[in-house]
């Protein structure tokens, strides 16, 4: 991915542990590369089509002027994510804060946190088979679209399928969408929770029936697990109800684990049902 780069953009500006640096205020140093594809402005000689890097210097300068923190962590998280949100054609930022006048005791030319942050495209399975399914699907979609750093990029249509298990119940309304996110894993699945719990999902009955079920599928090309966390999902190769209307709107992602697409595997697994 091209760069765009904005070296030691001095600011003056109020964060620090010690009442004196929020008052009295203190230098610091932003450094930020910017990464986008810079082809299009290359080609065409068209201010819009890059990152405008005047508009960026002022926006940080008014940002870190305009907020105080005690940690420069904090300023340096919070600034990212402000920046990844309201630039246009910003998928990616590497970001460092330095402090010049750190108030360590000793010589020291300057202290700084640096961090890397941008957006990740995740694919989301949902699913009801109480109530008013339609209705949960769609009101999950709209809560999702409206968590902080989260964006609802394309929805499959809504598919009746019937329900997974062994437990009666009624059929299930399922599909997928895709999801572009600021947010790590964990912090997805903690939104994902809340959303279902506002819908009063309970997690009585393994497979049983529930009026809302959100399942991380892939994020980007993660191989990931934990206790609670395992991307990409473990049986998304052995759903139909996931991989039909996953195949809409991303039929030639692929498996990070296997290389094989969403085509193949419902392909391969409309083959073991015959």
């Amino acid at each position: 991915m091209d760069q765009i780069k904005i070296e030691n953009l001095e600011v003056f500006a109020n964060h620090g542990v010690f009442p004196e640096e929020n008052v009295l205020g203190q230098k610091f140093l932003i450094c930020a590369t910017l990464y986008t594809n810079t082809r299009n402005a290359g080609k065409t000689d068209d201010l819009t089509a890059s990152i405008h890097y005047g508009e960026v210097s002022q926006f940080i300068d008014t940002y870190m002027k305009e907020h105080t923190y005690q940690l420069i962590e904090r300023a340096a998280e919070s600034l990212a994510e402000e920046l990844l949100l309201h630039t246009r054609h910003l998928e990616k930022i590497e970001l460092e804060v330095k402090k010049p006048w750190a108030p360590v005791g000793l010589p020291v030319e300057y202290v700084s946190v640096k961090i890397k942050r941008q957006w990740h495209t995740a694919y989301i399975a949902l699913g009801s088979n109480m109530g008013n399914k339609q209705q949960y699907l769609d009101s999950a979609t709209e809560a999702l679209n409206h968590v902080p750093g989260c964006r609802v990029v394309k929805t499959s249509s809504w598919l009746i399928t019937p329900p997974y298990g062994m437990v009666e119940q009624d059929d299930f309304l399922n599909g997928c969408l895709e999801l572009k996110t600021l947010l790590s894993p964990e912090e997805l699945l903690d939104a994902l929770h809340q959303i279902e719990q506002e819908a009063k999902r309970e997690r009585t009955v393994r497979w049983g029936p529930r009026t809302l079920d959100l399942d991380i599928l892939f994020y980007d090309d993660l191989i990931f697990e934990s206790e609670t966390l395992c991307i990409p999902h473990m049986e998304v190769q052995k759903r139909d109800f996931v991989l039909k209307p996953l195949q809409e709107i991303a039929p030639y992602k692929h498996h990070p684990g296997t290389g094989k697409t969403v085509l193949e595997m419902l392909a391969e697994l409309k083959k073991e049902e015959i």
